[in-house]
């Protein structure tokens, strides 16, 4: 990740998904003079840990509770318009799976709540207890990729009230089973409500678009994508962005004027080396795209 920024000696970088700060101190460590850094993040409770583990570099980094979706505003308050560099990570991190209270695993008992801000009103209990079968069913099929998303809707609704993530990982379990494999049956279920809660995909749409419009000229945008979906968005958003032309193939010749504003810097995705994957089990499904700006 870190170079794929090529981090510059006193540069300007903006770390959207911060979580504890690993990769903000990962960028000031990567350069002398040290670069400014910009931590943006929807948790409170893992930018305080960022804050903590930073301040050595008290003058050089930033925090900002907020969404990377709005990464343009928070850059215009901040100073941080034509920045050299932003990274984003999309998954989940250590402190909001460790902190069973958060909802985040069914692996340990908590209430259901999934919330990356938790000032927001929209909780895991709300989805899980208030939408219809029909609406759960499609959550699960669409941000899950769960093929066995009616029998899991059905089985959530006819088991109301469900308060815990204890309760809502056995109603899952119970209704398709336990299949072979190191993936748990309720893991797409989970995937699925806290996309939802978060409206990840819709902010991972708004803050690719953000991410490039805040970048100076040959800045870098590294992105990291943990599943499918994700990965998707990241890959097709970005080649839309360095395309010369956007048009409907149906279209016998150019009608859009597109001009690029990116260079795709890897065709290919890059994914974790053997090592990196024994040493962090949880990168094992992490993707990483990278693209320059124009």
């Amino acid at each position: 990740m870190i170079t794929a920024l090529q981090v510059k000696p006193g540069g300007k970088y903006i770390d959207g998904t911060a979580g504890e700060g690993g990769h903000s101190l990962a960028v000031l460590d990567a350069a002398t003079p040290a670069p400014r850094i910009l931590c943006i993040d929807m948790d409170g409770d893992a930018l305080g840990t960022a804050e903590e583990r930073m301040r050595g570099y008290s003058s050089n980094a930033q925090t900002r509770r907020g969404s990377y979706a709005e990464v343009v505003r928070i850059a215009e308050e901040t100073g941080y318009m034509g920045a050299d560099g932003m990274l984003l990570d999309l998954g989940l991190s250590s402190l909001q799976l460790d902190r069973g209270e958060r909802g985040f695993s069914f692996r340990q008992e908590a209430d259901l709540d999934m919330r990356f801000d938790t000032t927001q009103s929209l909780t895991a209990d709300t989805i899980v207890n208030q939408y219809s079968e029909e609406e759960l069913a499609n959550i699960i099929y669409q941000y899950g990729e769960e093929r066995r998303s009616r029998r899991i809707a059905r089985a959530i609704v006819g088991s109301r009230p469900v308060r815990t993530t204890a309760q809502l990982a056995e109603i899952v379990t119970n209704s398709i089973g336990r299949q072979r494999g190191r993936i748990h049956p309720a893991t797409r279920t989970f995937q699925a409500v806290r996309i939802a809660v978060n409206d990840e995909l819709g902010n991972i749409h708004r803050g690719l678009e953000g991410a490039i419009d805040t970048l100076g000229a040959d800045g870098r945008l590294a992105v990291i994508a943990y599943h499918s979906l994700e990965d998707r968005i990241v890959k097709n958003t970005l080649r839309r962005m360095a395309s010369e032309c956007i048009c409907p193939p149906s279209l016998p010749y150019c009608q859009c004027e597109h001009v690029p504003t990116v260079r795709i810097i890897n065709r290919r995705v890059i994914r974790p080396s053997r090592e990196e994957q024994q040493a962090n089990p949880r990168s094992r499904s992490a993707r990483l795209r990278i693209a320059e700006r124009l």
